[in-house]
């Protein structure tokens, strides 16, 4: 007899609740929840994947050792004996050469969460690398200096706001990022139902921007400028909503900003004046909400746009208001728990690279692999992560990896960085565990708490990733791990949490317990700073923002400008074998303006060559006016066809790795790669 089981999809940052029909152990259907209050029914491509994933027959689930280039299957006991010999030996010989890395399916797995810390102690080591460095670092940096808390996230508040504007986030395909707002489309058409105005920033015409009722083209790399002259025209208006007294320093920072011409940044940007004026009229009239997103991070200027989004919010009186710059109150809040993150506690080995909430930057690390000397990196631990596709100069990487005497990885696949690793460890599938959104939920448009037990059995001879976790930091420790499992560390985090429920509340509702809106009037007693004020003028983002200089553009100058993309059927490298999602036209092309094209000779589907001062690959061309002259865009997440890939439906279409041209540079303020504006040349084949 089938029987339904509602449940949340942790494949992305949506959260969505999904409607699972199971009999026998196979699932027959997903649908949309419509009792989730935050869904309310949505469901994009990404849920059906839940099902590929789980019954994918190249899903490891059998731990794997490698030996020379030969694969064979080994029980967990074995695999955490020898793993546990080797990196004590490791240790023994030069204690600071371990290192871990974390990928970003890690945020959708509370259990992981709560005890990738075991592993870390175990390895005793400085040297952690994570995705967060080429993604959202340079939020969570500005988050700790404004409020005084790295995981401290501001969003919009788009259910009540009447100007939207998005500035290098494209939630109609990642469904939000650093803000969990599903169903977009019908949020976005009651925005225009309540006369209000989406207004979309981007060098593409994105899926986001084809909703919008304005879009702009912006130059790669450029945002800075436009942000200045954005924060100087606000600040020249009165608003309608006053800056709260706990808000301190604009008036340094407005001092600082006498030095930029609006016009002169505008022209370095590619908006004309006129525009942004116009956005400052919304805000200042408000309710209003700016919203930047992986765009505006991954640039040489990554922090300073995060900052000064917040301060455009900020000056414009919407900061902590209804239908502005509002904060979550989750049913477990994460800020109360974690510690806020501190900045420059250590610095690297080979370039003094400083650590920013304990991480150094993924594309330093490479160089820690390849560098001799006290403290190289010979044993790296990868806990679901693929950074050789998602990090920059991703072949430097991959040769690297291969230098290494222990790499093991924590994967449900052997992929284009797991093929590297002397052993695999796979955990359960997705439906055979539990689910509750520990660092999304915060960040979701609607207030929800919502619990989904695990849909299927957990498979004999299986573990989960946290059982797997503690099994490796035992197993090098010496000293087996005590402490609640995960479910139970839940159930006290939600009592002890702003709402006091219990695990056994949430779970009686499986659609989602709804607390409604974010909360406006929670600053300042909200804020982390000690000082319980946000304080605008921060001496490092001021110093920078001060030696900054406007550049000339050069209109004889024909090289192109590389950005990246994703699509609603992708999710990074991860969802590349799901034979639902991967199906229909190529996807792994480069974007190109059509004067650009012609410029060249390219015709649409031609394959061109695309370089860069660091490499080369070869794609198909996708001409379109959708892309902004000067501009070309190509998608990160692809070129699985490696050796030692097994993922069939990828290797049918494995396409190129964009990080295969993709720089070391970074923003200095957070570590965080600077992906975006890169300049490169395209030509036939």
């Amino acid at each position: 007899m089938p029987q339904v089981h509602k449940r949340t999809c942790h494949i992305c940052e949506a959260n969505c609740g999904v409607l699972i029909e199971v009999e026998a152990g196979k699932v027959l259907s997903i649908k949309g929840d419509p009792d989730n209050p935050l869904s309310r029914g949505h469901i994009c491509p990404k849920g059906t994947a839940l099902q590929d994933l789980q019954e994918d027959p190249d899903r490891l689930r059998k731990p794997l050792k490698r030996v020379g280039s030969d694969w064979h299957e080994i029980s967990f006991e074995q695999a955490f004996a020898e793993i546990g010999e080797k990196t004590r030996a490791i240790l023994a010989r030069d204690p600071g050469s371990t290192a871990f890395y974390v990928g970003n399916p890690n945020a959708h797995s509370y259990g992981n969460a709560l005890n990738i810390g075991f592993l870390e102690k175990a390895l005793r080591t400085r040297n952690k690398f994570s995705a967060s460095t080429v993604d959202q670092m340079p939020h969570q940096v500005a988050n700790l200096r404004l409020w005084g808390h790295a995981s401290m996230f501001p969003i919009p508040d788009a259910d009540r706001t009447q100007t939207l504007v998005i500035l290098g986030g494209n939630p109609m395909a990642s469904n939000g990022s650093l803000w969990t707002v599903p169903d977009f489309r019908n949020r976005m058409k009651d925005l225009r139902d309540r006369g209000g105005e989406l207004v979309v920033i981007d060098p593409r015409r994105t899926e986001t921007a084809r909703i919008a009722d304005r879009h702009l083209f912006i130059r790669p790399a450029t945002d800075v400028w436009f942000l200045v002259a954005l924060l100087k025209a606000v600040m020249a208006r009165k608003p309608h909503r006053p800056v709260q007294d706990f808000v301190t320093g604009l008036d340094e920072v407005g001092a600082l900003l006498q030095r930029f011409d609006c016009e002169a940044c505008g022209t370095a940007c590619g908006i004309a004046l006129p525009e942004i004026e116009r956005l400052a009229d919304r805000f200042a009239a408000g309710p209003a909400a700016l919203y930047g997103r992986m765009g505006v991070a991954t640039q040489a200027h990554g922090t300073l746009n995060a900052w000064l989004i917040s301060l455009i919010n900020i000056a414009s009186g919407q900061l902590d208001r209804e239908g502005g710059w509002v904060f979550g109150r989750p049913a477990v809040d994460t800020v109360s728990v974690l510690p806020p993150g501190s900045i420059g506690k250590h610095t690297s080995r080979v370039s003094g690279h400083r650590s920013v909430l304990g991480e150094f930057p993924a594309a330093a690390m490479a160089e820690e692999i390849e560098t001799p000397g006290e403290g190289q990196i010979k044993a790296l631990f990868v806990v679901a992560g693929n950074p050789v596709l998602s990090t920059p100069n991703g072949s430097r990487l991959a040769k690297a990896l291969e230098s290494l005497d222990l790499m093991v990885s924590i994967d449900i696949y052997r992929n284009a960085t797991s093929a590297h690793a002397h052993y695999i460890l796979p955990p359960t599938g997705p439906l055979e565990r539990d689910h509750y959104g520990l660092f999304l939920l915060p960040m979701a448009a609607r207030t929800i708490a919502v619990y989904s037990p695990p849909t299927l059995p957990q498979a004999e001879g299986s573990l989960h990733d946290w059982e797997i976790l503690r099994g490796l930091a035992s197993a090098i420790s010496g000293e087996s791990v005590q402490a609640p499992t995960p479910r139970e560390a839940l159930d006290g985090l939600l009592q002890t949490g702003p709402y006091a429920l219990t695990l056994q509340q949430v779970e009686a509702s499986p659609s989602g317990i709804d607390l409604g809106p974010p909360p406006t009037g929670q600053l300042p007693a909200r804020l982390r700073s000690a000082s319980k004020s946000v304080a605008c003028a921060i001496p490092e983002f001021m110093v920078c923002l001060e030696e900054l200089e406007i550049p000339e553009n050069d209109d004889s100058v024909i090289s192109l400008r590389l950005i990246g993309r994703r699509h609603l059927r992708t999710n990074n490298s991860w969802l590349a074998n799901s034979r639902r999602l991967i199906k229909g036209p190529d996807r792994c092309t480069v974007m190109i303006n059509p004067a650009d094209a012609e410029r060249r000779g390219i015709a649409d589907g031609a394959t061109v060559k695309v370089r860069s001062s660091v490499g080369e690959i070869r794609l198909s061309a996708e001409v379109t006016e959708d892309m902004m002259p000067g501009t070309v865009s190509i998608p990160h997440g692809w070129g699985h066809a490696l050796p030692g890939v097994a993922m069939a439906n990828a290797l049918g279409k494995p396409g190129v790795s964009v990080n295969d041209i993709t720089l070391n540079e970074i923003d200095p303020l957070s570590g965080n790669a600077a992906l975006s504006g890169i300049a490169v040349e395209v030509e036939l084949a």
